[in-house]
C-alpha cells in the first residue's frame, strides 16, 4: 500500500523514488544545509514532503542540467529552496514550450533530405537556386532560442 503524499518517507523510500543510493542522500544532506530531515531515535531519518521535493530539485539540477554541487549551493543561496523545489517543473514547462516552438519552425534539413542528395549530385552542373529566405530566417530564430537556453543554463 502506498503512503499518502503528505506522509514522511524513510531514506530507503526516498532513495528508491529518486533512484539514487542512500549514501548520496546522506552526502547531499552534508552539502546542502537546507536539507534537514527529521531524525528519530537511533539517527533514523524521516523526510518530509518538502524535503523530498527539494531533493528532487537538487537531483534534477545535478543530473539533468549538469550543475556542480557548488553551483546548486549558489542557486540555493541566491534563490532559496522553493526555487529549487519548483525548478524541475519550471524547466519541464520551458522544455515543452521550446518543443512547441520547434515544431512551428520548418525542418530545413529534413526538407533537403527529402529532395535527396542524389538529385543534387546528378544536377551538379545546374546553377544553385536561391535559398528560401523564410526558412533560413526560421532556422536563425531556432538557433537564437538554443543560444538563449544554453546561456541561461550556464548561469
Amino acid at each position: 500500500m502506498d503512503k499518502a503524499p503528505e506522509a514522511f518517507r524513510t531514506i530507503s523510500e526516498v532513495a528508491d523514488e529518486l533512484e539514487v543510493p542512500k549514501h548520496v542522500l546522506r552526502f547531499w544532506e552534508a552539502k546542502f544545509a537546507q536539507l534537514k530531515p527529521m531524525k528519530r531515535g537511533g539517527g533514523r531519518r524521516y523526510y518530509r514532503p518538502e524535503d523530498v521535493a527539494l531533493l528532487r530539485g537538487i537531483r534534477f539540477l545535478l543530473y539533468n542540467d549538469g550543475y556542480t554541487i557548488r553551483g546548486v549551493q549558489k542557486i540555493l543561496r541566491e534563490h532559496g529552496p522553493r526555487y529549487v523545489m519548483d525548478f524541475r517543473r519550471i524547466a519541464e514547462e520551458e522544455e515543452e514550450d521550446a518543443m512547441v516552438e520547434a515544431h512551428e519552425i520548418p525542418d530545413v534539413a529534413a526538407e533537403a533530405a527529402q529532395g535527396g542528395v542524389a538529385s543534387l549530385l546528378h544536377d551538379a552542373d545546374r546553377p544553385l537556386q536561391q535559398p528560401d529566405m523564410s526558412a533560413l530566417g526560421a532556422l536563425i530564430e531556432e538557433i537564437e532560442v538554443c543560444r538563449r537556453i544554453l546561456g541561461s543554463a550556464k548561469e
